[in-house]
């Protein structure tokens, strides 16, 4: 159910539109479809090109991953990410390739590759949420995550549904009106505090 941000200043359709719903729909999301949204994944830019960038993904009624992962969720993540289509772990590596020197970049560039993943995916009509909401701990020992990975953030991905579907609570959420703080408070002219003219 569409959702579109009121803002201030005119941006492209796919941004205004996307939102992170909670409730799905009981459909699965096309292979070819998957592939391209991965595909925008992969081509996210990186600090040296390192795309440090890894996704575990489970797809639902597909075997047992999507069940792994919906188990390292929070309980109220769970809740309706159970729902989803598609279900993965973003996991970033703490060093570039060699191995050894340290990559203070990683989570910045692993966001990246997941804003290119989610737009992508609007641009497909599919809804992604994503989600801070998950034991890091568990998901590298449920999906054999190495060392030097860190978990970062949990993904939903599937055909937006039915606010009503959800618990009162979440529906309320998800129909309620989106906010974001105004730009004259976080972007700055020359130095901080000061509102871009």
């Amino acid at each position: 159910m569409p959702n579109p941000a009121k803002t201030d200043f005119e941006i492209h359709p796919l941004l205004k539109n996307r939102y992170s719903p909670r409730a799905f729909l009981d459909k699965p999301i096309e292979s070819a479809v998957l592939r391209r949204i991965f595909e925008a994944a992969r081509w996210s830019a990186s600090c040296r090109n390192d795309q440090e960038w890894f996704y575990v993904a489970g797809i639902r009624n597909q075997g047992p991953a999507f069940e792994r992962i919906c188990s390292v969720l929070t309980p109220k993540n769970q809740e309706w990410a159970a729902h989803a289509a598609i279900l993965a772990i973003l996991c970033g590596r703490v060093t570039f390739a060699d191995g050894t020197t340290p990559n203070k970049w990683h989570a910045y560039d692993c966001g990246q590759s997941a804003a290119h993943l989610t737009f992508q995916a609007a641009a497909e009509g599919v809804s992604v949420h994503q989600m801070g909401g998950f034991d890091a701990q568990k998901a590298i020992a449920e999906l054999s995550v190495p060392g030097g990975f860190l978990p970062l953030a949990a993904i939903a991905m599937g055909y937006a549904g039915d606010p009503a579907s959800l618990p009162e609570q979440l529906s309320k959420w998800e129909v309620a009106p989106r906010t974001r703080r105004p730009q004259a408070e976080f972007v700055f002219d020359g130095a901080w505090g000061k509102a871009l003219e």
